[in-house]
């Protein structure tokens, strides 16, 4: 059997001479839902797996046995289970399980990978693999981004024009969108409500919880084609945007607008049981806001400072709804200024500096600065790079990210991989994008304990594992 590799590196591994053949039909004593679990990703594999006390293991942390006797897995929840089962998924052989001893244990509670949706609609059933691939590298959140200005992609009951009509456009870049080259090729899609469920289901037997997005009051040019009366030339019929970057058009402040968007809302946490909802709030150009006299009245109005506290106004409305929903909110580091509610949990994307704005302005974090997780820059500087929206942020420098700093633990939650989907149209893109870097993501989020040589070790059989499952992965910075 080969070395055995697992990614994200255990806390504490040991490998035995010997090998448990699999059998045709296993014996398990597990939990209804382990069993399951079980039954489907790894058919061949029976053992006891328990819950116990053990202070400790946490929440997620599991034990692990392999020798002749079969295996054992102990841990405090189901989670720590399924991590267990993720951990059988990546040292499975044809011939066997590899004799072991596991004690595992995550450093983050939050670990996890955005997925653009948006820019691109991919199938359904991609994102449900790709929940299951985040399970595979024990990542507990998908962050998923549902609506943008270039198209809508979450079913609203209420106002179906946001797919009729918000989920399609008529062309989309081609090549760099500071190119201005379109293909002059229609693309559409979305997501109905009963689909997404199924998703979280799905997700949740995997041990991924889902964090929808819907960004406001800003990237939100679809949902304005869709009904021009929630922006702030209602006489306008806007199309849904078809380059990439930034459209000026945002929501304007009417209180019609505001219940449009409560009532959004109300249907995305009657899908997404997750405790918070990303909220967006990045990027909101104030052109249209500083020359409507009706945003200029709300200023004055609310007793805001000027036009630039309208986002935070916009931000804290939301909020208070989704608090009588028991919801919290997050948002992109943007809002650290605004005076956001304090239990806002801020996404510090703009840059590592950003982390540390958000703690000491009193917000939990999610760390996810540009130059070390955004993996939709460019990951090798190889000709044969597929188009990028730009930067270069290499495997070895996403490994080498360390997102807590000095002083903070406890506050910064975890992070994430950042996949935003303008310059990857197909899922084999996506995945071309996610690997090998998402695997380093994994093992930052994961492990206490890191080594560069030894991961590059580990990574040569886990990319075969994952090309194996057909996973499209980006060998050009990678020794042949």
């Amino acid at each position: 059997m080969p070395e055995p590799a697992i990614i994200p590196r255990p806390a504490h591994a040991i490998f035995p001479p010997g090998v448990l053949p699999l059998a045709e039909s296993a014996q398990v004593t597990a939990p209804p839902a382990i069993a399951g679990l079980l039954a489907e990703v790894l058919p061949g594999v029976g053992g006891s797996f328990q819950l116990t006390e053990d202070a400790e293991l946490g929440p997620e942390g599991y034990r692990l046995r392999i020798d002749g006797s079969g295996v054992e897995a102990l841990a405090t929840t189901e989670a720590g289970l399924r991590w267990a089962v993720s951990t059988l998924r990546q040292l499975a052989h044809p011939d066997g399980l590899p004799y072991a001893e596991i004690t595992d244990v995550p450093r983050l509670p939050w670990r996890g990978a955005l997925l653009d949706v948006a820019r691109w609609c991919h199938p359904i059933e991609f994102v449900r693999e790709f929940v299951d691939l985040l399970a595979l590298h024990k990542l507990n959140t998908l962050h998923l981004h549902l609506t943008d200005d270039q198209g809508w992609r979450f079913e609203v009951h209420k106002y179906p024009r946001l797919t009729e009509v918000g989920a399609y456009r008529t062309e989309s870049n081609s090549g760099h969108a500071r190119d201005g080259r379109f293909d002059g090729t229609p693309h559409g899609g979305f997501y109905t409500q009963e689909q997404l469920r199924d998703l979280v289901t799905y997700a949740q037997s995997r041990g991924v919880r889902i964090m929808p997005e819907i960004d406001l009051p800003g990237h939100m040019q679809a949902a304005v084609s869709a009904y021009p009366w929630l922006g702030n030339d209602p006489e306008r019929q806007l199309p849904v945007r078809t380059a990439w970057g930034i459209s000026k058009h945002v929501l304007n402040t009417d209180d019609a607008t505001l219940a449009f968007a409560r009532d959004v809302l109300d249907e995305v946490v009657a899908v997404f049981p997750f405790e918070y909802v990303h909220l967006g709030g990045d990027e909101v150009p104030l052109d249209e806001w500083t020359v409507s006299e009706a945003a200029q009245k709300r200023v004055a109005n609310e007793g805001l400072g000027g036009t630039a506290e309208l986002l935070g106004w916009w931000i804290k409305e939301m909020g208070d709804h989704l608090a009588g929903h028991g919801r919290k909110i997050a948002a992109w580091d943007e809002l650290v200024e605004a005076a956001p509610p304090k239990d806002t949990l801020i996404f510090a994307w703009r840059g590592a500096e950003r982390v540390t704005a958000a703690l000491d302005a009193g917000h939990e974090v999610v760390a996810v600065p540009q130059e070390f997780v955004y993996l939709d820059h460019y990951e090798t500087q190889s000709p044969d790079e597929p188009l990028a929206i730009g930067g270069h942020t290499p495997l070895d420098r996403v490994y080498g990210f360390e997102p807590v700093p000095t002083g903070a633990a406890g506050r910064v939650l975890g992070t994430q991989g950042m996949l935003w989907s303008e310059y990857t149209p197909t899922p084999s893109l996506v995945q071309f994008r996610a690997f090998p870097r998402l695997a380093a993501v994994a093992e930052v989020a994961w492990s206490a304990d890191r080594d560069l040589s030894d991961f590059h070790q580990r990574l040569d059989a886990h990319l075969v594992r994952l090309e194996q499952r057909t996973v499209t992965v980006n060998r050009l910075g990678l020794p042949r």
